[in-house]
């Protein structure tokens, strides 16, 4: 949109030079052979009414010596022309040769018709100046004066002229672009902001809002009520996650209770009901499992960011070494390659957190005897942890859903767990605006990468817009 409108505002202020340059260019040339054309034809009658006041021969002799003079003075050629065309006296020997333009103007002049200024002689043409005037004796027309002039002169002052109107309409077509970056960042202001504010919203930054005080009047309205919006829409965010919050603390509480006494009243069971009793309590830490998890995302969705640089690989290291004996007991290899140090920025904190949840989810899925590798990498804007296990993975269909909350694969619903684990991974990786992707691996297993800002992203707001899961 800004180079379509910069596209427009300089196409019209282009077109607004150039229809004000073009009339005033062509004045100039005008203007300036107009004035040339006023002091030849006021010589040219001159010469015209000396031939006519003494045709005879002394008054031709002196004729001659004046238009010599004349001749060599400014470079003009005269000549005076009997009423049958002869030359009758010229400043220069031999005289011109008529080409069809002069002879044009000595048959009017014989005519008795006045010079006239020729058409509009441009800087590109090479061509002289003719005027002719009649030579009048009794009232009676006995011959024709003309004056040929050489235009390099008046060429040449036309061209400084029009070089300097150049100078001028670049000077004005610079002030315009000026005028149109600063008109154009003006109008779209908002709508950038806008543009900006609704991707971050988009993706988690509920506090975002747009400024209302840059731009038209219309699009402040428009600012103004996307912020009202945004309000309405944080607040019913805010209080759908504090609902998850409390629902989960609250329900904490009973649940416990309730499996107390599920444990005192298996004190008194019959054989017969232990197993009832076992699947109860077995249901029973399941449902907590999801409490916790539920109460572990909404607090990840709350965290008051911290971010700094710290060594990622050291992070890594760390919560390797902290489910190295889960993962021994299962007897599944936890190894680490990659680079020894990564310099990231995020909170270190909700990275250990997320990596710990994406570690959990491959020790839970791999099978006895297999590994699974984290890997640091380092790319040009991120450093990049990838967590590989080999267990069964999804199938390809399935993939775009790995992530969502509660979704667990059909495949896997005997394996425990709440379908939270990546959730809360995702979020807690966005607060420091970071993301997480999912891709198959071969020939079996999932591939978990943790992408994290190797320096400061600059917020539009207070928080960073959290990840979202995707498919590589």
């Amino acid at each position: 949109m800004r180079a379509r409108l910069l596209v427009i505002l300089l196409s019209l202020m282009t077109a607004a030079l150039v229809v004000l340059g073009v009339p005033l260019a062509r004045s100039v040339a005008e203007g300036r052979q107009q004035a040339m054309f006023l002091d030849r034809l006021g010589d040219t009658t001159r010469f015209a009414g000396v031939a006519g006041q003494n045709p005879g021969p002394d008054g031709t002799r002196a004729l001659i010596d004046e238009l010599v003079r004349y001749d060599q003075v400014y470079g003009v050629e005269a000549v005076v022309y009997d009423r049958t065309a002869t030359v009758r006296a010229a400043s220069r020997r031999p005289p011109i040769t008529p080409d069809s333009r002069v002879r044009a103007q000595l048959d009017a002049a014989l005519r008795g018709r006045a010079g006239e200024n020729p058409g509009q002689i441009w800087p590109w043409q090479n061509r002289p100046l003719v005027i002719a005037e009649p030579v009048l004796s009794g009232g009676d027309v006995i011959g024709a004066a003309l004056t040929v002039s050489p235009t390099d002169r008046l060429r040449g002052q036309v061209l400084r002229r029009w070089l300097l109107l150049g100078l001028g309409e670049l000077a004005a077509l610079l002030l315009c672009v000026a005028v149109a970056l600063r008109l154009t960042r003006w109008l779209l202001a908002p709508i950038d902001s806008l543009d900006a504010v609704t991707h971050a919203i988009a993706t988690g930054q509920l506090s975002t809002r747009v400024s209302e005080r840059v731009g038209p009047p219309e699009l402040r309205r428009l600012a103004s009520a996307f912020n009202e919006m945004a309000d309405h829409v944080q607040e019913v965010i805010s209080q759908q996650r504090a609902f998850v919050a409390d629902a989960s603390h609250q329900l904490r509480n009973p649940l416990s209770a309730l499996l107390l006494r599920i444990e005192n009243i298996g004190l008194g069971l019959p054989p017969e009901w232990l197993d009832e009793l076992e699947e109860t309590r077995t249901e029973g830490r399941r449902l907590t499992e999801v409490l916790d998890e539920l109460l572990a995302l909404a607090q990840a969705e709350h965290a008051a960011i911290r971010p700094a640089l710290f060594d990622v690989a050291t992070v890594a290291r760390e919560r390797l070494s902290a489910w190295r004996p889960v993962a021994a007991a299962r007897q599944i290899a936890l190894t680490q390659a990659g680079l020894s140090e990564a310099t990231g920025y995020a909170d270190r904190t909700a990275l250990g957190s997320a990596l710990d949840a994406v570690v959990d989810n491959a020790i839970k899925f791999s099978p006895a005897g297999s590994t699974v590798e984290v890997t640091v990498l380092r790319d040009a804007d991120a450093v990049r942890v990838v967590v590989r296990d080999e267990g069964p993975g999804v199938p390809p269909e399935e993939l775009a859903a790995v992530g969502r909350r509660f979704w667990r694969s059909p495949r896997n619903v005997n394996v425990g767990g709440s379908g939270l684990g990546l959730s809360i991974a995702i979020a807690l990786l966005g607060t420091s605006g970071g993301a997480l992707a999912v891709a198959l691996a071969e020939p079996t297993g999932l591939i978990v990468t943790l992408r994290i800002p190797r320096r400061p992203i600059v917020a539009l707001e207070a928080r960073t817009p959290p990840a979202k899961v995707s498919a590589s």
